[in-house]
Parts: structure tokens; C-alpha cells; sequence
């Protein structure tokens, strides 16, 4: 693992592949760590002949934490929205955009293909509509176009998305049985749920950093973010949309405004895919990826 710094913070990453190779940024989702792009996964895309490139995002893993920040007030950040003000909030998804752009930067990276998880695809949607210059290609997976149309997820999995966890330090097991829960909610029904797997990258980012506040604030920060409708119709880069038709969270119709909303993109709908990503979806997933970026 490496640390850069860049936008007054320390953003952690780590490489696969040659740096002589076209890089593709792998961006996580909320409040989640760069881990949950997984060794293999990076290995198999570095494989097809690129430089691989994950990153924890702010707030999150081993980059800089906003910890001292009081915790979210749910009812308190839709009040203010609901009357048009703007929450007192220690970042955007355009600064973690940015953030982006300043670890191409930092590596003296020209031009990249951007890949986005859930809200990573949020982020990755920015940086292709506001640093168009930045990108060779997108890949949003498993995300959303911020249509305040579209549908929402059920109370039931807003409430486990949200609903606090035991302190893993005083009650692990609790803790582990907490995040499983929701892990498995949001799975999909076509793959064999891996709770092994799972219990060891729970457990792995529990060791890399334990911040239970850094969700509320990333929820904040999507929240504020508005509708991407009008940035989207702006890319002019090859597009690509990943969605699985059981994602409880993000429900389809979310992927398929997506690629609605960017020209020529296309929609990739999986069959029993949720809202997770599992290894049996890899090969499929990156052959995807690198067809699109070989339309650049």
C-alpha cells in the first residue's frame, strides 16, 4: 500500500500490473474500502493488460478520516434539504471527484479508464462529465443517475443500510452479525451467498480502520449531490453501465437511467446479480470493462 497526498488529504492505494500499461482507477463504494475490489479481481483485470489502480476513498480505510466531525443527523440533513438549504458537511462527491483526478496526478497518469462501484459509480460519472480531458472510458456499476424520480430502496434495506452496529472492539461477534445481515440482504439470488469471504473482509477492513461515522457522512455527501442527468448527457467517451436486475438498493430502473441519460452508453442487466459483486460475476464483469475500454 502507498499514500499520496493530494486536495490538503492522504489518499492510500495500491498497483497491479506494468506502469507502462493504461491505467483503469477502481473507485469504492459507500463507506467502503478499496479492498472490496478484490486481489483476484484486480489480478485477472491486470492480466488483460492494464494498470490497475484501487484507492481507499475519503474517509474510508487508510486515507484521511473526518472523524472529528460530529455524527449524521438523518432527520436533521432532510429538513434542510427538504427546505432548500445546504447541511454543514465536510465534503461532496465533487471533491472525492477530485480526489480522483489528484491521484492521476500524483502518478503522473495522463488519461485514464475510470470504474465505479455503487456510489464509486457516482463518483466515476463526475469525473467523466467534469474532467472529460481525465478519461478514456467509463464503467458504472451497480449505481445511479440521481433522477429524484426513480424509485427507492425499501425502508426495510435503508433501515439496515443505516441502522448503527456494535463497536466491533466490544462485541465482535455482534458487530460481524450486523454487517452480514445487510451483506446478505443485498445480494443477489443467482450466486451462492460466500459468508466465509465475507466474514474475512469484514474483518480485514475492521483491521484497516474503524470509523462508524464515515457512512452518515457519505450519505451527506451523495444527499447534496442532486440530479447527474445533465452532466451525463455531456460525456462523449465510451460508456458503460453494469446493473443487476435483483439490487435491492439501487433498483434497475436506476441502471437503466443511467445509460439512458449518457450518450451511447450501454446497459449490461445481469440475472441474479444484487447489489454485491461476486466472483462467479468476475470474468463477465471485466470482459465488459475491457471492452469498453477497448472502444476508446
Amino acid at each position: 500500500m502507498n499514500i499520496i497526498q493530494t486536495n490538503g488529504i492522504e489518499l492510500a492505494y495500491d498497483s497491479f500490473g506494468s506502469d507502462k500499461d493504461e491505467a483503469i482507477i477502481l473507485i469504492a463504494g459507500l463507506g467502503t474500502q478499496m479492498i472490496r475490489w478484490t486481489v483476484p479481481f484486480c489480478e485477472q483485470l491486470a492480466a488483460r493488460g492494464f494498470r490497475v489502480i484501487r484507492f481507499d476513498n475519503r474517509d474510508t480505510g487508510c486515507s484521511t478520516h473526518y472523524s472529528h466531525y460530529p455524527a449524521l443527523d438523518f432527520n436533521a440533513l432532510a429538513a434542510a434539504l427538504m427546505s432548500g438549504q445546504r447541511p454543514d458537511m465536510p465534503y461532496t462527491l465533487d471533491d472525492m471527484a477530485s480526489d480522483v483526478i489528484g491521484l492521476l496526478d500524483a502518478l503522473g497518469i495522463d488519461r485514464a479508464h475510470v470504474v465505479g462501484r455503487s456510489m464509486g459509480g457516482m463518483i466515476a460519472q463526475l469525473v467523466a462529465s467534469k474532467y472529460p480531458e481525465r478519461v478514456l472510458s467509463l464503467t458504472s456499476i451497480m449505481s445511479t443517475s440521481g433522477n429524484p424520480s426513480l424509485p427507492q430502496a425499501s425502508p426495510e434495506v435503508m433501515g439496515l443500510m443505516t441502522a448503527p452496529g456494535p463497536n466491533p472492539f466490544e462485541d465482535e461477534a455482534g458487530f460481524m452479525a450486523h454487517s452480514l445481515a445487510f451483506a446478505k440482504r443485498i445480494a443477489g439470488s443467482g450466486y451462492p451467498f460466500d459468508e466465509e469471504a465475507y466474514r474475512a473482509l469484514i474483518a480485514e477492513e475492521i483491521r484497516r480502520a474503524y470509523d462508524p461515522g464515515s457512512v452518515g457522512r457519505q450519505i451527506a455527501a451523495i444527499a447534496v449531490s442532486g440530479d447527474r442527468r445533465p452532466l451525463l448527457a455531456a460525456i462523449d467517451i465510451p460508456a458503460l453501465v453494469i446493473h443487476g436486475l435483483d439490487d435491492p438498493l439501487f433498483v434497475p430502473a436506476c441502471g437503466e437511467d443511467t445509460a439512458s441519460s449518457i450518450p451511447d452508453a450501454e446497459l449490461m442487466l445481469v440475472e441474479g446479480m444484487g447489489h454485491d459483486l461476486p466472483q462467479q460475476l468476475y470474468e463477465v464483469t471485466i470482459d465488459a470493462i475491457v471492452r469498453t475500454a477497448k472502444r476508446s
